[in-house]
């Protein structure tokens, strides 16, 4: 169905992306020492849903909560055809501006390498195909959402259930050290995303410190950053998985600590559960949709236009405080991204 000509132009659509798929499940509860860790390997529980199930709910709630919106999730696993077909709907609605936003919690659109860019690197092929034949289509494709405040009460949430409710008191943080612990990526940018996460985690929560480790790729791993807690004085640890969903890098994480606490029985180690899909990622998702329209327009910089042009012009990208941006050697053109916040919709 399309839009009447004469109809008052609709607002920018939402579009989320994930890569999640079967294997993944929601957080589940963390293990303390002395109590039975959740068991790795293990089938899924029939009654827990899965990461296609989680993020389907996901997009139903934020949807519903925001009617004045147009919501929709796609996933990396449905294939550039699946995604291709959605943006079409979009289009076909009426919508002529797309604000997409990675469910991811580091990189930036910009480097569409790894498996965390999958989703975007789809996304963007759809919308950059809209972009040459709808007339008037304009989108931007956002970066991951970062250490969000509503991220961070998400993530201390977490220490308090780890901590059998006691986390709130300012004795037992001052006696506890966290270990955040990212994916590891070999870009060190996205790497920095989870050191400066670990540092504003700590600001004012009254937390002993809080570490950072890596399980992949990078250093330093789970046991070293276990090594540093304790050398630093640590009484009790509690290993903080940096991943909203759960599935093979927070079952290493969880491994890895395992295999640590039994080398040091005179240790308080504890595991927590990763993050899930909740209120609070709703928050951070409809915080970075609005950052894109709101644009940096109120620091005097010009909003950042994207204009289709022809196929083999390259898209425009805003500049990163480091310097150029880069993009992957597979992507077919870097995509927009207004990492300051620039606005690619003229008058939004």
């Amino acid at each position: 169905m399309t839009t009447p000509p004469d109809a008052p132009p609709l607002p920018p659509a939402l579009l989320v992306v994930a890569d999640v798929d079967d294997r993944q499940e929601v957080s589940v509860p963390g293990w303390v020492r002395g109590t039975p860790p959740p068991p790795t390997g293990r089938a899924p529980d029939a009654d827990a849903p899965t990461g296609r199930q989680a993020f389907a709910d996901f997009v139903r709630r934020l949807a519903a909560d925001h009617p004045e919106l147009r919501v929709t999730g796609l996933l990396a696993t449905d294939g550039r055809a699946a995604l291709e077909s959605a943006v079409t709907g979009l289009v076909d609605q009426g919508v002529r501006r797309v604000v997409t936003v990675p469910l991811t919690l580091a990189g930036t659109a910009a480097r569409l390498g790894g498996e965390d860019g999958e989703a975007q690197r789809l996304a963007h092929a759809a919308l950059r195909s809209q972009a040459r034949t709808a007339p008037g289509f304009r989108y931007v494709c956002r970066p991951a959402l970062g250490p969000h405040p509503a991220l961070l009460r998400l993530l201390e949430r977490r220490l308090d259930q780890v901590l059998g409710g006691t986390g709130r008191s300012l004795r037992e943080r001052a006696q506890t050290t966290v270990l955040l612990v990212g994916r590891g990526s070999a870009d060190p940018d996205e790497n920095a995303e989870v050191f400066r996460a670990a540092r504003l985690l700590w600001e004012g929560r009254g937390f002993a410190g809080v570490e950072t480790a890596f399980v992949s790729l990078t250093g330093p791993d789970v046991p070293t950053g276990l090594d540093r807690c304790l050398r630093l004085g640590a009484r009790r640890v509690v290993v903080l998985p940096y991943e909203l969903l759960d599935g093979r890098h927070s079952e290493r994480t969880r491994l890895q600590a395992e295999g640590w606490a039994a080398a040091h029985p005179d240790a308080d180690v504890r595991c927590a559960g990763s993050m899930g899909l909740g209120e609070e990622v709703a928050q951070a998702v409809l915080a970075t949709y609005r950052a894109a329209l709101a644009g940096g327009l109120a620091e005097g910089r010009p909003p950042e236009v994207f204009t289709p042009g022809p196929a083999e012009a390259p898209h425009p990208v805003a500049p990163r405080s480091g310097g150029g941006a880069g993009a992957h050697p597979g992507a077919e053109a870097p995509v927009p991204v207004a990492e300051d916040g620039g606005s690619f919709f003229p008058g939004s």
